[in-house]
């Protein structure tokens, strides 16, 4: 068992996912999640904001299968909308369709997204709908198509590691995209499994979609990337305002500040709320490095339990694959 597969199943885990909450941020999610409250995320943005950064907000949540909880998430998301313009940040939502109700009635969902969609069109806001897992993908590109017939300013994400991306890109290409590699567990059937097809499919994307399509967000913290992209977009003429670079929230951010000194449109994935331990389980399994942001959590005199458990379920498969 991989260390990445480990990670994502316990992202998946509801009982460890409700455990974490009950802790807080006090299990080093901290260092890479803008608080619990739309107050204390507001604060790390304008921080941004003053060093030339732009922020996309995501409300923590998804893979919910109540309908309450599914408007609560909708309620949610229309007041961040509503605090973003009140408090005047430079920021726009990003948003999970598992969360508002996917899971439970493409109907219902549908109607939830209107709702926010409409919100944000008063106050000509851009909303970007996250991409999940595999199943989940289709239904969401439907979702897309549906609302932009009424509130054109929604955009969507392409997963590199999804054999479908091309297709996908080409479809939507008249949309603002942002370009991933992916970070859910998917099977061999449907996504590449090797870090370098990823990567080789990650740079196919962007260069389509920097020359054919409307808007461009090259969601990647590796450098060896960003800088063929500098190369690309000066080799091909093509203006600054048709693309910006994007990071997570606490990842790399002498980068982020460096990219955005140099003149490059630069925005920040700023997710806040008290339902935070898949996404942080999913940070830590895309790169082994990201391991490294909680090391001082992990080995102080609060050890880290939950990534005490990854470390047992880990080593745990390793003893059992090798009897």
């Amino acid at each position: 068992m991989k260390l990445k597969d480990v990670f994502i199943s316990l992202s998946e885990n509801q009982f460890l996912n409700q455990a974490a909450q009950k802790y807080g941020l006090k299990m080093g999610a901290s260092s890479v999640v803008a608080g619990t409250t739309i107050e204390e995320a507001i604060e790390g943005i304008r921080e941004l904001n003053r060093r030339g950064i732009s922020c996309t907000v995501d409300c923590l949540g998804e893979f919910v299968s109540d309908k309450a909880e599914a408007t609560k998430a909708k309620d949610q998301i229309i007041h961040v909308i509503e605090a973003i313009h009140d408090t005047e940040v430079d920021a726009h939502i990003s948003l999970k369709p598992s969360q508002l109700g996917l899971d439970i009635d493409y109907a219902f969902c549908l109607e939830n997204l209107k709702e926010i969609a409409e919100t944000a069109s008063r106050y000509e806001m851009f909303i970007n709908i996250d991409m999940e897992n595999y199943e989940r993908l289709e239904p969401s590109f439907r979702l897309l198509e549906e609302l932009t017939q009424n509130y054109p300013n929604i955009g969507t994400v392409i997963q590199a590691y999804f054999y479908r991306a091309q297709s996908d890109i080409e479809r939507l290409k008249d949309y603002r995209l942002r370009i991933v590699k992916g970070a859910y567990k998917e099977t061999n059937d449907v996504a590449y499994q090797d870090k370098m097809d990823i990567d080789d499919n990650f740079l196919r994307l962007i260069e389509y979609h920097l020359q054919n399509g409307k808007f461009t967000s090259i969601a990647t913290h590796d450098h060896q990337i960003i800088e063929h992209v500098k190369r690309f977009v000066e080799a091909n003429h093509i203006p600054k305002d048709k693309f910006e670079f994007q990071m997570l929230y606490g990842f790399r951010t002498e980068l982020q500040y460096q990219l955005a000194k140099e003149g490059y449109q630069f925005c920040t994935y700023v997710p806040f709320g008290t339902d935070w331990y898949g996404y942080f389980m999913r940070r830590l399994a895309e790169r082994p490095q990201n391991i490294s942001l909680v090391t001082k959590q992990v080995f102080n005199k609060k050890t880290n339990i939950i990534l005490g458990v990854a470390a047992g379920a880990f080593l745990l498969g390793r003893i059992t694959k090798k009897k």
